[in-house]
């Protein structure tokens, strides 16, 4: 059940429909006057959904328990949760990320050998995204989630085929995968189910879609005078609502890593690495490509600096501006399910201690 004057969404496209409903609204066509906006108000896109893989609830949640298991991995113990954690903003609350062998649950505090070269990005409204990775290099979710499975840092087996015959030797899931798909357990249709669950990961009833859909004390005014503040700082050039986010590349860092020159072989591109999205960015720290500012406080300090006024902007704006994205972005009405028990009897990775809400 959505919450009371959430806008409805149709089945899994998960647009929003126009002129949405004050919290409590009692008549659903009656439409609500939006509250001051520092920018045209905008309906959700569509979902980017390949067409041979419409969604379905099978598919979900056969994607949640593979999601879950440590079956895709070559140590029996780390899984896609590891490095996308509920818990963590589905990221892991690491700079980088410990893939196999690792030591210890998810979240800092997790060492090991084998970590990866960039931070772990939320997957959070993952399903509107056209460039996948920090750098872009695959364009659907399907390409995107078979990738780790053989990667030597994350988890670490010698080919996607040998998870997949590691999959099909469990009958639980050779039986689902049969029920869903002709050709039953193979490559393609396991990115296919990951892909179908990983879509659900939707964040879009914040308190700044309250206020935009007509909730006009949804924020602070704290959070309010920060949303204008994040606009007259140019932010929302790149991140761009209502996803906080845009399909382009910015160099921020430079760490010797060639971030997105490395698919297009452009030097326009050289270290430039995809615009994040700063929903329930709250959680999803540590800050960048290479996860090297731990505080929101100062990756925004550091972002406002580059404002074309920068000079502008003084210390009480900079938290004004946090208090919107900490407050007015964050929504994790939708996170997954964590199951307890996977049908490989694998043990389901654990979390450390839960971060402050």
């Amino acid at each position: 059940m959505r919450a009371p004057g959430r806008p409805a969404h149709h089945a899994l496209s998960l647009v929003l429909l126009s002129g949405g409903l004050a919290c409590g609204a009692s008549d659903p066509d009656v439409e609500a006057e939006v509250p001051p906006l520092p920018w045209s108000e905008t309906s959700w896109p569509s979902p980017v959904v390949p067409g041979d893989n419409p969604s379905s609830k099978a598919k979900i949640d056969l994607g949640r328990l593979l999601f879950y298991d440590p079956i895709l991995s070559a140590d029996g113990e780390t899984a896609c949760a590891t490095c996308h954690s509920e818990i963590w903003g589905m990221s892991d609350g690491l700079a980088v990320s410990v893939g196999v062998t690792g030591e210890g649950p998810t979240g800092p505090g997790r060492e090991g050998q084998l970590t990866t070269d960039r931070n772990s990005q939320t997957l959070w409204n993952v399903g509107y995204r056209q460039g996948l990775f920090w750098d872009g290099r695959v364009e659907t979710l399907e390409e995107q989630a078979l990738e780790p499975i053989d990667s030597e840092v994350e988890l670490g087996r010698a080919s996607v085929e040998e998870a997949v015959a590691a999959i099909a030797s469990v009958d639980d899931y050779r039986l689902r995968f049969e029920a869903l798909f002709d050709d039953g357990v193979t490559a393609g249709n396991l990115g296919r189910v990951l892909a179908s669950f990983q879509r659900t990961m939707v964040s879009d009833w914040a308190p700044y879609d309250r206020y935009v859909a007509g909730d006009a004390g949804a924020m602070s005014p704290e959070a309010v005078d920060g949303m204008f503040l994040f606009s007259e700082a140019g932010c929302a050039a790149c991140h761009a609502p209502p996803l906080f986010e845009t399909e382009g590349y910015a160099a921020r860092i430079q760490t010797g890593d060639d971030g997105r020159f490395e698919v297009t072989g452009r030097d326009l591109d050289r270290g430039s690495f995809r615009v994040p999205t700063l929903r329930n960015l709250r959680e999803t720290g540590p800050y960048f490509h290479d996860g090297s500012e731990p505080s929101l406080d100062a990756a925004v300090a550091r972002e406002v600096a580059r404002a074309p006024r920068a000079e502008d902007f003084d210390t009480f704006d900079v938290e004004r501006i946090v208090r919107f994205l900490s407050e007015g972005l964050m929504d994790r009405s939708q996170e997954p399910d964590r199951p307890e028990v996977v049908p490989s009897g694998l043990p389901v990775p654990k979390d450390g201690f839960r971060i402050p809400r």
